[in-house]
C-alpha cells in the first residue's frame, strides 16, 4: 500500500518568512519550532541503553572550570556538597557543621554504595558526578552554555546526578565510564543511574561503553523513569 509524505508543520514554517510565520503561529494556524530539550523516557533498562546515542567522545577543550559547581543555588550557605550530604545522611546520627551557620557539614553517617564503606566523618567523602565532567563534555556538552553546563554540575532535581561516596574510591574512578572503571558493588545499580543521568541531559554514548551498558541491562534488567533536563 502506497503511503503518501505528510508534511510537518515546522517544515512549512520554515519557508515562511518571520513576519508571516509568527502571525500565522499567533493565529495559531501554525506552530513555531521550539529549541530541542533532553527526552522524558520510561521503559526498560534494555531500552534506555538503546535510547542513547552512540557517538563518538570529543574531549579537546574540556577544562573542569567550565563547569561551575558547588554553588548555592537557594543561597541557604549550603553549597550542593553540602545539600547532596544533607540529603543522602543515614538518619540514625544527627548533623552536626563546622559552624553556628550550619552551612558547612561536619560529621553524620553515610554509607558509600559503591564499596558498602561506612564514615562519620563528611571530609571523607567526595561528591561524585555519576557521569563525570569530562565524559558530560565529550558526550555533548561542549556544545552547551556555561549555564547549562552549571546547571548539570549541580543537579539536585534528580538523585541519581550525584552521590556521596568514599573519596579514594572516586578518585579512582576519576573521569572513566563504565567501559573501563565499575564500583565493587552495586553494579546493576550504578549502571542504571549512568543510563539516567546520560538520558536526562541528551547525552551520547561511545561504542565501548554502550556495548558495556547493554550488556549489564540485558543481565540486570529493571527499568528507568527520567525526565529530561
Amino acid at each position: 500500500m502506497l503511503r503518501t509524505r505528510t508534511q510537518h508543520p515546522s517544515h512549512r514554517t520554515a519557508r515562511l518568512t518571520a513576519p508571516l510565520a509568527l502571525l500565522l503561529a499567533l493565529l495559531g494556524l501554525v506552530a513555531l519550532p521550539t529549541p530541542a530539550h533532553a527526552a522524558s523516557f520510561s521503559g526498560s533498562l534494555v531500552d534506555a541503553v538503546n535510547a542513547i546515542p552512540t557517538t563518538a567522545e570529543a574531549n579537546a577543550g574540556y577544562d573542569r572550570a567550565l563547569f561551575p559547581h558547588w554553588i548555592d543555588a537557594d543561597g541557604d550557605c549550603q553549597s550542593t556538597r553540602a545539600e547532596v550530604l544533607i540529603a543522602e545522611r543515614v538518619t540514625d546520627t544527627p548533623l552536626t557543621y563546622t559552624t553556628s551557620g550550619r552551612c558547612t557539614v561536619a560529621t553524620g553517617h553515610w554509607l558509600s554504595y559503591y564499596d558498602r564503606a561506612s564514615w562519620t566523618n563528611a571530609s571523607d567523602l567526595d561528591i561524585d558526578h555519576m557521569v563525570p565532567l569530562a565524559e558530560a563534555w565529550g558526550s555533548g556538552a561542549s556544545g552547551w552554555t556555561t549555564a547549562r553546563r552549571q546547571a548539570y554540575a549541580n543537579d539536585l532535581g534528580d538523585p541519581r546526578s550525584l552521590v556521596a561516596v568514599t573519596d579514594s574510591v572516586n578518585q579512582s574512578k576519576s573521569d572513566q565510564d563504565p567501559a573501563t572503571w565499575l564500583p565493587t558493588y552495586d553494579r546493576c545499580r550504578y549502571v542504571s543511574e549512568w543510563v539516567a543521568v546520560k538520558l536526562r541531559w541528551g547525552l551520547s554514548a561511545d561504542s565501548a561503553e554502550k556495548k558495556v551498558l547493554g550488556q549489564y541491562a540485558a543481565s540486570c534488567g529493571g527499568t528507568v523513569t527520567v525526565t529530561g533536563a
